[in-house]
């Protein structure tokens, strides 16, 4: 059986959908998330108002697609870099993520602010696609754990185990890779929290007055992180 094609109707509704998200990640790059309005959004695109209303009915469910959509970008892009990466081991690939991690945040610090600069809300659903960067780093921390032959120490002398951790997000972790163990979960966290933290000072302008070199810091943290875990 074919895949069902879809109606003209559909085609259009879909066309414009990405013309208003398009339109929408145009004013977030030049004035950031305070500058999405549906309004102004419509107008640009010779839309009545009532009409982009059927699209979106408030501007945070469009800012809401719109991370959805920056989270699925960037997990395709550190995935690929990833595939990419010159040198075979989970600590290429690390490196080829991280890197690629921070070129994206310094191209593109409105998106970098959208996805990571709020506070979260407690009630919205997290976006699917933003969970699919921490579940590969898991999966590259389990294997350097493997490649090292021993678990990895736990903070605290306090082992680590599946209940520290969301259920929900235990199950596509483990969903992923099986043989990962509760230490390479916190692991690979700690791992893109210090890659965050980094990242955040230099797209914020805070590493300016410190360094000329940010590059360098933050590839020598990387390094570091994954000396923990045997890697390199």
């Amino acid at each position: 059986m074919g895949i069902p094609r879809k109606s003209r109707r559909e085609r259009l509704r879909a066309h414009t959908t990405s013309q208003i998200k398009a339109t929408a990640l145009d004013h977030l790059a030049g004035g950031g998330s305070g500058a999405v309005s549906l309004r102004a959004i419509a107008r640009e695109m010779g839309m009545t108002a009532g009409a982009i209303y059927s699209y979106f009915d408030t501007r945070e469910a469009l800012i809401t697609a719109l991370i959805a959509d920056l989270h699925t970008a960037l997990a395709d892009r550190l995935e690929a870099a990833c595939g990419r990466a010159p040198g075979d081991g989970p600590a290429a690939a690390v490196f080829a993520l991280g890197h690629s991690y921070r070129e994206w945040g310094i191209a593109n610090p409105r998106h970098f602010h959208l996805i990571h600069g709020h506070p979260a809300d407690p009630g919205q659903e997290v976006p699917e696609a933003a969970h699919r960067v921490p579940v590969l780093l898991t999966g590259l921390v389990a294997a350097c754990l493997r490649l090292r032959g021993a678990p990895e120490p736990a903070a605290g002398r306090l082992p680590y185990d599946w209940g520290d951790f969301e259920p929900g997000y235990v199950v596509r972790v483990r969903a992923a890779h099986p043989d990962a163990s509760p230490a390479a979960l916190a692991g690979a966290l700690r791992l893109w929290g210090r890659m965050q933290g980094l990242v955040s000072l230099e797209v914020y302008g805070h590493l300016g007055a410190q360094t000329r070199r940010p590059a360098k810091l933050f590839h020598a943290e990387m390094r570091h992180s994954l000396r923990a875990f045997g890697a390199c």
